[in-house]
């Protein structure tokens, strides 16, 4: 396996609350930072999207007043608090983050152009993007993997709660196998819903392979990208 070069990280706003499910853990985010930290400093370029479920979903609105599409917009604005969190944890690791929104906010985000991203990659910053796709109805796996192509990320990492994909749910069935290494083909054919369908599609069309990882775990992350362990389940074109 070739040596990682540029890697994209998709996190789920949950991540950032730890176990309250909302606003952001102080702890966690120190953790998480400082694991990228070490990742960064041996010169892998670090790039990330983060969702905003700790503050609010676009679907959360779609039955109300607010509606899908204002709904979704409040959600891709909440992912440039977690942005700008993110970016402040990282000063204190002593590294540079700048953040890239799809919606630009004048003073605090960057215009989202990926040349100048992947310029900011090659100085030695980490890369926040935010704004998810910039349109509604697109999920932040949509927005994970179209910045990954666009800056042309090695790997992309999908951190989750569960240790890998499974050939079933974890949590409701007990005798669910973990896979450690699947195709595309195989796991569209078994139904593995390991991120939308959108995204997948252009992940596959790409071939940009994703590793499905625990982030609770503390460590994982420098397993994985320092140490080459097998951690979490690998989804790439076998052939």
């Amino acid at each position: 396996m070739e040596k990682t070069k540029r890697i994209l990280i998709k996190i789920s706003g949950e991540a950032l609350a730890g176990a309250e499910g909302k606003g952001l853990d102080a702890k966690v985010l120190e953790r998480f930072t400082g694991e990228i930290a070490q990742v960064a400093r041996v010169g892998i370029q670090t790039a990330l999207v983060m969702g905003a479920g700790n503050f609010y979903r676009g679907l959360q609105a779609q039955n109300t007043a607010i509606g899908r599409v204002q709904g979704d917009f409040m959600g891709m604005t909440a992912t440039v608090i977690n942005a700008l969190a993110l970016q402040s944890f990282f000063a204190a690791q002593g590294l540079d983050a700048e953040v890239f929104s799809a919606l630009y906010v004048e003073k605090i985000t960057r215009k989202l152009y990926p040349p100048q991203a992947v310029a900011a990659l090659e100085a030695g910053k980490i890369v926040l993007f935010a704004g998810g796709t910039g349109n509604p109805f697109f999920t932040t796996d949509t927005a994970g993997v179209l910045r990954a192509v666009e800056i042309g990320a090695d790997l992309m990492l999908k951190a989750t709660r569960v240790d890998g994909v499974y050939s079933d749910d974890p949590e409701k069935n007990p005798a669910a196998r973990r896979y450690e290494r699947l195709g595309y083909d195989e796991a569209l054919e078994k139904n593995l819903r390991i991120m939308d369908a959108t995204a997948f599609a252009l992940a596959r069309e790409n071939r940009l392979p994703i590793v499905v990882f625990d982030i609770n775990t503390p460590g994982n992350l420098t397993k994985l990208l320092l140490q080459g362990l097998p951690v979490g389940t690998r989804v790439e074109a076998l052939a």
